[in-house]
């Protein structure tokens, strides 16, 4: 059923702002209509066929007939002038609706406060209408002057709370348009407690009211009879029951619509979907609590973009322990793997090739080199020009790194031969204890991995350059893989790289490859 309503009133998805305006028009001016002959009915319901007369007069056949015509013909007069007068008010409104552009708080507060607009019209036209009314009658009886004023009344408040309930309901599209980057900070229009005395008004107060005209003009003489009280209760209760439960349905609809479409978003939030967005078609306080959802999951969304893009900085694991953790500069010793890898003749490329040939190579080279890292468990601490590190064990503790690490080491070698064979990388390996942890400043900083092990990884490369294979591993790692790893490699010797100065035992592939 709020489905169907939904259709019925804010038409089909991909209109236009033409369409939408057109549609809201109509249907807005329509409610005039619909609205004033509610009141109307109110009205004639009331003081000509329910309520009996306060005193018996001779003539009160002519006078029935007297104020039945004058209900009608002012019933035709309102009809017209509220329409006109309508239009009148609702061109400033059609204009924002039509324009492109975002709209400033100002315009956005004559959207919001178009329903309240259009009900002071109504208020303009019924409050005259029915002092006049009762002035006419006051010629006849003091006391059909009361009767006829309280019941002109009663028909202007049903007339203007059905006026106001419609007309937001029609604008809501609209509005929410306007409202999708900001709702201004004092928007004019009744907050939800209004909204709900409005809605007691049409739906509890009016019949109520018709009671109490009707025991105040039974206590002031009227003749009335049994059957003239039972007419009176069964038309005011049937009243009650028949526009409390629709008004009471229209305004459960606009509080419960807006809080179930937040449910349902905030449902989507918990299940990692953050693209979600929630209209914003109110200026009171469910306005604003649609409002700050989207800026919570707007938030949420920056926050995901900038941890994603601080992962992509840093690896994922560092992204995850700074942020669970904080930042806390120093570090703490820890036992890793790390693979430096580096072009052979980088030089020698940048010098013969575009810069952008060299840029997209370089990529091609990063790609091959991240995936393998990041399928062995390790990750890349750094990018230096066209060489890279990638540290196994550190920040999170790895199991079994030093197999992993030589296991990535001997795909990365395979990879870039195959698949980048327009570049010629090195790779070195070692091991052993290090410092990780932040470095820097507190307004600027890295996590990274000190010690022997990256300086004598990076030494290796140098080394393996001139090897076949150019790839070359610290004996002890080799020590300390599982044998199905260390299968694929054996010893070649001592050798005393450049800055330390203890020999390093060497290891390399059984099955050489030859620099392409």
């Amino acid at each position: 059923m709020g489905r169907l309503l939904t259709r019925v009133l804010d038409g089909r998805a991909g209109a236009s702002r033409e369409q939408v305006e057109r549609r809201t028009r109509r249907l807005v001016l329509s409610s005039v209509v619909v609205a004033n002959i509610g009141g109307a009915l109110v009205v004639l319901a009331l003081a000509i066929v329910v309520l009996p007369d306060p005193v018996d007069l001779a003539d009160a056949e002519a006078l029935r007939r007297l104020n039945t015509g004058l209900l009608l013909a002012y019933l035709a007069v309102a009809i017209v002038v509220g329409v006109a007068w309508g239009l009148r008010m609702f061109r400033p409104v059609r204009r924002l609706m039509l324009t492109g552009r975002r709209l400033e708080d100002e315009e956005r507060r004559l959207m919001l406060r178009a329903p309240l607009r259009m009900m002071r019209v109504h208020v303009a036209l019924w409050g005259p209408a029915g002092v006049g009314w009762a002035l006419i009658n006051l010629w006849f009886s003091p006391l059909m002057a009361l009767k006829v004023g309280l019941t002109c009344l009663l028909g202007g408040l049903t007339t203007c709370t059905i006026i106001y309930l419609l007309t937001e309901r029609l604008l809501r599209r609209a509005v929410t348009d306007a409202l999708s980057t900001r709702i201004p900070d004092e928007s004019g229009v009744p907050g939800v407690v209004a909204r709900l005395v409005l809605a007691w008004t049409l739906g509890t107060a009016v019949p109520v009211l018709g009671l109490l005209i009707f025991g105040a003009v039974t206590l002031l003489g009227a003749n009335v009879t049994a059957r003239q009280m039972a007419w009176v209760a069964v038309a005011l209760g049937a009243t009650a029951l028949i526009v409390g439960v629709a008004v009471t349905f229209l305004i459960a609809q606009a509080v419960a619509a807006p809080i179930d479409s937040v449910r349902q978003a905030i449902g989507r939030v918990e299940r990692g979907d953050l693209d979600v967005e929630v209209p914003v078609y109110d200026g009171s306080q469910i306005g604003r609590l649609q409002a700050g959802f989207n800026h919570m999951v707007a938030g949420l969304r920056e926050r995901e973009q900038i941890q994603d893009l601080f992962g992509r900085q840093v690896g994922e694991d560092v992204a995850r322990l700074t942020l669970e953790q904080g930042v806390e500069l120093g570090g703490e010793l820890r036992d890793v793997c790390v693979i430096f890898v580096d072009l052979v003749g980088s030089t020698r490329l940048a010098a013969t090739r575009p810069p952008i040939e060299v840029v997209g190579l370089l990529n091609e080279f990063f790609a091959v080199v991240v995936e393998v890292v990041e399928e062995h468990g390790g990750w890349i601490n750094k990018f230096e020009g066209d060489a890279a590190l990638a540290v196994f064990g550190a920040p999170s503790p790895l199991d079994d790194a030093p197999t992993r690490t030589l296991a990535a080491a001997r795909t990365m070698a395979a990879r870039l031969a195959a698949e980048v064979p327009e570049v010629t990388a090195a790779v070195g390996v070692s091991g052993g204890e290090v410092v990780a942890g932040h470095i820097g400043a507190l307004h600027r900083f890295e996590y990274t991995v000190i010690g022997d092990p990256v300086n004598e990884a990076a030494r290796l490369t140098e080394l393996a350059k001139t090897t076949p294979a150019l790839l070359l591993a610290a004996a002890p790692v080799l020590d300390a893989a599982a044998p199905t790893e260390a299968a694929h490699w054996y010893i070649t010797g001592e050798t005393t790289v450049r800055g330390r100065t203890r020999p390093t035992r060497t290891a390399t592939l059984t099955t050489d490859r030859r620099p392409a």
